[in-house]
């Protein structure tokens, strides 16, 4: 019985060093991050005819979800609240647009005052140099995350014989990312998008549980969880939500890509 007992362990304890490859360690470096395949897509589309100055002042969450907690106090939202920034770092990636700050407007004109004050005391009477005008954007891109779905499929199997036992849990979420083009001049919508990514989460668990003799239990277990990052799953919905707005737009004669 000892014997059996002792190979169990042995087994469980293998099953814990494979675990051990996937649980990353206590401290990582920072690092870049990657262009996901939804970027690279969107990179991959014709060439404009050139680029069109748009400004985003507002790109936010308006799904008011939050996080499940079990503090009464807490209020951690469920999406990410950067999506504006998320957005203009993608606009900047792409050959299709030139963005222009518009969510810190009222920085750049405090700062483009200091930069007057400086030239009128450096010139000492003479003419201070004009500060160019700042760029005029001819779009303007509204919208945001309007949807945070959460236990839209839940699932798993498992098996147990004999007090050794394993099991396998799933459940996938779903957010929608709605994104319109705005005419300055007109005020008419020229695109509109909507996309949707799923987030995905997984629980996988193994134990063991066996009376080895009188008064003597043996339990082992081990698990590991991994949850798709919701700041990920945004940006992959706003890129594609880019990409899919020049398609429409091309087909639409909105703008025009390069021969």
């Amino acid at each position: 019985m000892k014997s059996v007992a002792v190979i169990l362990c042995l087994v469980v304890l293998s099953g814990c060093s494979a675990l051990s490859n996937v649980i990353p360690p206590f401290e990582e470096a920072a690092i870049v991050i990657e262009d996901s395949a939804t970027l690279r897509e969107l990179k991959a589309l014709p060439k404009p005819m050139g680029k069109i100055p748009v400004s985003v002042y507002a790109f936010r969450d308006q799904t008011g979800q939050y996080k499940p907690s079990s503090g009464a106090s807490s209020f951690s939202t469920a999406v990410t609240q950067g999506a504006t920034s998320i957005l203009m770092q993608t606009l900047s990636e792409t050959d299709w647009f030139l963005p222009v700050e518009r969510e810190g407007l009222q920085n750049i004109l405090t700062e483009r005052k200091i930069v007057r004050a400086a030239n009128q005391a450096d010139s000492e009477g003479e003419e201070s140099p004009e500060l160019p005008p700042l760029t005029t954007a001819k779009i303007i891109l509204e919208g945001g995350i309007i949807s945070y779905d959460s236990n839209i499929k839940t699932g798993g199997f498992g098996a147990e014989y004999f007090g050794i036992n394993a099991s396998e849990l799933f459940r996938e979420d779903q957010i929608s990312v709605y994104m319109r083009a705005i005419d300055v001049r007109t005020g008419q919508v020229l695109v509109s998008v909507s996309t949707s990514k799923k987030v995905l989460s997984k629980e996988i668990r193994a134990g063991l549980f066996r009376y080895i003799s009188f008064k003597r239990l043996a339990e082992i277990e081990a698990g590991y969880t991994t949850n798709e990052p919701m700041f990920a799953c945004v940006q992959q919905s706003i890129e594609k939500a880019i990409a899919e707005l020049i398609e429409k737009g091309i087909e639409k004669g909105v703008w025009k890509a390069r021969a």
